[in-house]
């Protein structure tokens, strides 16, 4: 297991990056690491920018992360991917939902949504590792379009050196537990993506 581990979520808000980072951080301390958690998430109830910092390790200082040392960034948006590059360690995983929400500057005119193969073309010459994941469609599959962040947080779950049982219980614990079967569903096809 990655005793040390620096994670940054980012999306848009209405994504539920923030539960996710919320899970994220519960599996560490289930792991038995120190894990701290910090957020940002402004204007995220009118679909402004969402981030979180994970940080796992025996002991945690600061719940942010330095810039440059991210090793996985799990990006629910596209252009957030891109947005938050920057972030990530030479040599890091970007996990990145191919979802495009165009934001207010391009939906009023005053910019342009760069084309979708220009900006993973960027994500792929900055990363060690890019794994794209469709996963608004898989959350429909699975039954729910709110299961994105599951479909998110199992494909980590397939990059770290954990029992994604682990991952598993923390999401079921946390979801209401009507929705439990259509999470386990997600679970499944997240993972599946991300292999």
């Amino acid at each position: 297991m990655q005793e040390r581990l620096n994670l940054l979520f980012v999306g848009v808000g209405g994504q539920g990056v923030l539960t996710a980072s919320d899970i994220a951080a519960q599996v560490g301390l289930d792991l038995g690491l120190d894990s701290k958690k910090s957020e940002v998430h402004g204007f995220a109830q009118r679909g402004g920018v969402v981030e979180s910092h994970i940080r796992w390790a025996p002991s945690v200082g600061s719940p942010t992360c330095e810039y440059g040392t991210v090793d996985v960034l799990v990006a629910f948006e596209l252009l957030e991917a891109a947005r938050w590059l920057d972030w990530l360690k030479p040599g890091g995983v970007i996990i990145v939902n191919q979802q495009q929400i165009m934001p207010m500057s391009v939906s009023v005119g005053n910019a342009v949504y760069p084309e979708a193969e220009a900006i993973l073309a960027a994500l792929e010459q900055r990363a060690g590792r890019v794994i794209p994941v469709d996963a608004l469609p898989l959350a429909e599959q699975a039954g729910n379009p709110r299961t994105v962040n599951t479909i998110m947080l199992a494909a980590l779950s397939t990059l770290l050196d954990t029992d994604p049982e682990v991952w598993e219980t923390a999401i079921l614990r946390r979801v209401p537990e009507k929705y439990s079967d259509v999470n386990k569903v997600a679970f499944k096809l997240g993972q599946e993506a991300a292999a």
